[in-house]
């Protein structure tokens, strides 16, 4: 896997501590070009936001769950029966408990990459969370947009190539839960299924409460 490894980009320092190192090395060892140069943007967007709102963070632990939250779609951190986003919270979690981090801030972690796509309550909880989720949006969705620079746009992008990205992000998603469609209920993924499978029949919250077995 050709990628770039720099040390500090837009204003932003890359952690290069053991931790971070190391998991670095399992994203490149696990996912692939696509995901990591996505990985890395989201923590960088992160952290400008973090900046740009002058919150306090801890940015090992930032750049960690960046590092971990899309390794849920791939084949060795994916499980048969979670949603992604818990698997790489989960992946996250044993790796950092390997490295006897405190237990707070494994929930934190496991949080941060958890929450990641969850609308209207990751953008009210802990800094990380709030900010991995803001990088998360602006990467994928354009969110915020308007509060990064162009000098910085082009230097992230520069280093991270998006490659296509609004065309590929997609199929790269479906990929990581087609065989476990049922994960996506209640939540946005449903959409990508909906976009990926023809006729793709949604599971209806209303449907449940109707045809519960209950009697009246």
């Amino acid at each position: 896997m050709s990628v770039q490894r720099l040390q500090n980009i837009a204003g932003i320092t890359i952690p290069d501590s053991k931790i971070a190192t190391e998991a670095t090395e399992l994203l490149l060892e696990h996912g692939t070009e696509f995901i990591y140069n996505h990985s890395l943007r989201v923590f960088l967007f992160s952290s400008l936001n973090g900046k740009r709102k002058n919150l306090a963070y801890d940015e090992e632990l930032l750049y960690v769950s960046s590092v971990f939250h899309d390794l849920g779609l791939v084949p060795h951190y994916s499980s048969s029966d979670l949603r992604f986003e818990v698997d790489g919270a989960n992946a996250a979690r044993d790796f950092l408990k390997s490295h006897g981090i405190p237990k707070e801030k494994l929930q934190l972690v496991w949080d941060t990459i958890a929450l990641h796509t969850t609308i209207g309550i990751a953008e009210h909880k802990e800094n990380e969370v709030a900010l991995m989720y803001s990088g998360v949006g602006l990467d994928v969705m354009g969110e915020g947009y308007e509060h990064l620079s162009e000098k910085n746009r082009n230097e992230i992008i520069q280093a991270f190539p998006r490659n296509d990205f609004k065309n590929k992000i997609i199929p790269t998603f479906f990929d990581g839960f087609k065989n476990k469609t049922e994960t996506t209920f209640g939540n946005i993924k449903a959409d990508v299924c909906a976009f990926m499978i023809p006729n793709f029949e949604r599971k209806n919250f209303c449907d449940c409460i109707l045809h519960s077995p209950w009697s009246e």
